[in-house]
């Protein structure tokens, strides 16, 4: 494969801030950055995929198994089958930002989504 054909990644989640490892970089592919961490950190570094969004204007692709997750960053929330994964369901977030966990509206899309993960022991892409 050539190397301008190649995804361009972050590295793995540094304290505060991510890395870019290629300039230009239009699409980001971030797969489980915050699996390894505990609880607090996991929800202090949520915001930094949003704020490298506002900043950049770049496309992030946000893979996780967390549905909170998934809605609180991602504009589209696609659920995929296990393998051979295929795409369940490519749902839209309409919730403004910043989003309220609390609310109504973002629990029950929590619901729905967690009835569908669950019931195709599926995994979740942003």
């Amino acid at each position: 494969m050539r190397a301008e054909a190649t995804p361009r990644l972050l590295a793995p989640v540094t304290p505060g801030r991510f890395r870019v490892l290629a300039n230009d970089a239009r699409v980001v592919l971030m797969d489980e950055p915050f699996g390894a961490l505990d609880a607090m950190r996991r929800e202090r570094l949520q915001d930094e995929p949003l704020e490298l969004w506002a900043r950049t204007g770049l496309t992030v692709v946000f893979v996780t198994q967390a549905i909170k997750e998934a809605i609180f960053l991602g504009d589209r929330v696609v659920v995929m089958s296990p393998g051979p994964g295929r795409i369940v369901q490519d749902v839209r977030v309409a919730l403004p930002q910043p989003r309220d966990v609390s609310s109504p509206e973002f629990n029950a899309l929590r619901r729905e989504l967690s009835a569908l993960l669950h019931s195709n022991h599926a995994r979740v892409t942003i």
